[in-house]
């Protein structure tokens, strides 16, 4: 017995309220990134390139996440997804996961390859490329930071943008430095920690990402809690095979059987776990399994 709705729709979930944001966001650095990419090439700065680098795994990134929002919101028409295509935002997440350590593993390549070798930095370039992308990472930050917290898939467009706004900084303080210092070692340094912070947040955003696709009980939801919660419900015995796990972001999901004493009103035990998981719990779909205490079968599972 089912308590709850389908999930062949895509009315409702964080990614697709959010599509807008992710749209601007990604004219305005797929606009700016190629111009970082020209300046870079002219000026010689690694950390000028390593930042246009960045932003190439940014305009991918957008450009995912803008396709999976799409791809989530359409109805299954195959029969073959009951769950929909809501996960096509999380595997664009885990897209985003994969550039940055990308991009992290090549710049930090590069800069330690360019270490104790020649080389010519123009620092003109440098910190106007670096100011103007300064200025259009700021405004998409803006634009995706309210988003970032409901759904994984903005998050991680987000993460890369604020990664990209670390780099921008990253550009205009080595630029200061090549020409207050005339060391262009100064370009290799900052290059070397951008590739370390896209890194670090690349295993932050993996680490979620690994976490729905693994099923895992969703953050901020205690399990024990749950069954206990359920358990306390008038008329139940036993509270048993209860699995919690995310579909998507702002889509937690929950399956339960819930084991009842004779005489008891399985219409009210439904009514009551279902409100309970809702508005306590933040688990908006559940399918629930009213069992007699007299039922057996389930202990047969062998997993």
């Amino acid at each position: 017995m089912g308590a709850g709705h389908g999930h062949g729709h895509g009315h409702g979930h964080a990614g697709g309220r959010h599509r807008w944001r992710l749209a601007v966001s990604f004219v305005l650095i797929g606009a700016f990134f190629v111009v970082e990419l020209v300046f870079g090439l002219l000026s010689g700065s690694l950390s000028l390139l390593s930042d246009a680098g960045h932003m190439a795994a940014d305009v991918v990134t957008l450009g995912a996440a803008l396709v999976a929002t799409r791809i989530a919101t359409r109805p299954d028409s195959t029969g073959r997804r009951s769950y929909g295509s809501y996960r096509a935002e999380v595997f664009a997440s885990l897209l985003a996961v994969v550039l940055m350590l990308g991009v992290a593993v090549y710049v930090v390549a590069e800069a330690i390859g360019r270490i104790g070798g020649p080389a010519e930095v123009s620092t003109g370039p440098m910190l106007i490329v670096g100011a103007i992308g300064l200025l259009v990472n700021v405004v998409a930050l803006l634009m995706l930071r309210s988003a970032a917290s409901e759904s994984l898939n903005v998050k991680g467009a987000y993460l890369e943008v604020v990664a990209d706004t670390a780099g921008s900084v990253g550009v205009i303080v080595a630029g200061g430095l090549v020409a207050a210092t005339g060391q262009v070692f100064w370009d290799t340094v900052i290059a070397l920690a951008i590739g370390t912070f896209v890194a670090v947040r690349a295993v932050s955003l993996g680490r979620q990402v690994f976490a729905v696709l693994g099923q895992h009980v969703p953050e901020g939801v205690d399990a024990a809690a749950v069954a206990n919660d359920l358990a306390a419900i008038e008329g139940v015995r036993d509270v048993h095979d209860l699995h919690l796990w995310t579909l998507t972001s702002g889509m937690n999901v929950a399956t339960a059987h819930l084991v009842t004493s004779d005489h008891s009103d399985n219409h009210a035990v439904l009514d009551q776990a279902r409100d309970l998981l809702r508005h306590r719990h933040g688990i908006a779909h559940a399918t629930l399994q009213v069992e007699p205490a007299d039922h057996r079968g389930c202990d047969e599972l062998g997993w």
